[in-house]
C-alpha cells in the first residue's frame, strides 16, 4: 500500500477523480445521503489518500485551521467497502491525526464532526464529544475534540 498527501493543486486528474468517486460512492450511494460533496473546501485542503496499485482504498481531507473551524480538522473520512475488512479504517485515522500534526503543527487541538454511530471509534483516537447531537443531511453528528 501506498500513503500520499497532496495539496489540492498537486492532485492529478486521476487521484481528484477517484477521490470524488469514493466519497461519493459511500457517502451519497451507501448512505442515501444526497448533499453538495464539492463544499468549496477542497482546494485549501490536503487530501491523504492509500492506494493499492491504481485502487483508491482509503481518503481523508485534511484541513487548516479556519476552513471548517478555528481548530486545524480531518474530515471526509472514508474507506472504500473492498477494504473494510483489513483495519484500514483503523490506520487511516492513526495515520490522518499523525500527518495532520505534520502539516499544521503539534501543538493544535483536532476538531471534528462525526456521524454518531462512530463516537466508539473515535473516542479510541482520545477524541471526545462535546455538544448536543445535531443533524446533518439527515444524519445524527456531533462534534468532537482532539486535545494537544
Amino acid at each position: 500500500m501506498e500513503w500520499i498527501c497532496k495539496k489540492f493543486d498537486d492532485l492529478t486528474a486521476w487521484e481528484l477523480y477517484l477521490s470524488l468517486q469514493l466519497r461519493n460512492e459511500v457517502f451519497v450511494v451507501e448512505q442515501n445521503c444526497v448533499f453538495q460533496d464539492a463544499d468549496n473546501k477542497d482546494p485549501y485542503c490536503y487530501h491523504f489518500m492509500c492506494f493499492e496499485e491504481k485502487k483508491l482504498l482509503a481518503y481523508t481531507r485534511l484541513v487548516p485551521a479556519k476552513v471548517c473551524y478555528d481548530e486545524i480538522s480531518i474530515g471526509r473520512v472514508v474507506t472504500s467497502p473492498s477494504a473494510r475488512q483489513l483495519g484500514l479504517g483503523r490506520e487511516l485515522m492513526q495515520r490522518s491525526i499523525m500527518q495532520a500534526y505534520s502539516l499544521f503543527g503539534r501543538n493544535q487541538d483536532i476538531k471534528i464532526g462525526a456521524q454518531l454511530y462512530l463516537k466508539k471509534f473515535y473516542e479510541s483516537f482520545d477524541f471526545y464529544q462535546f455538544g448536543d447531537i445535531y443533524l446533518e443531511d439527515g444524519i445524527p453528528h456531533i462534534e468532537m475534540l482532539r486535545r494537544k
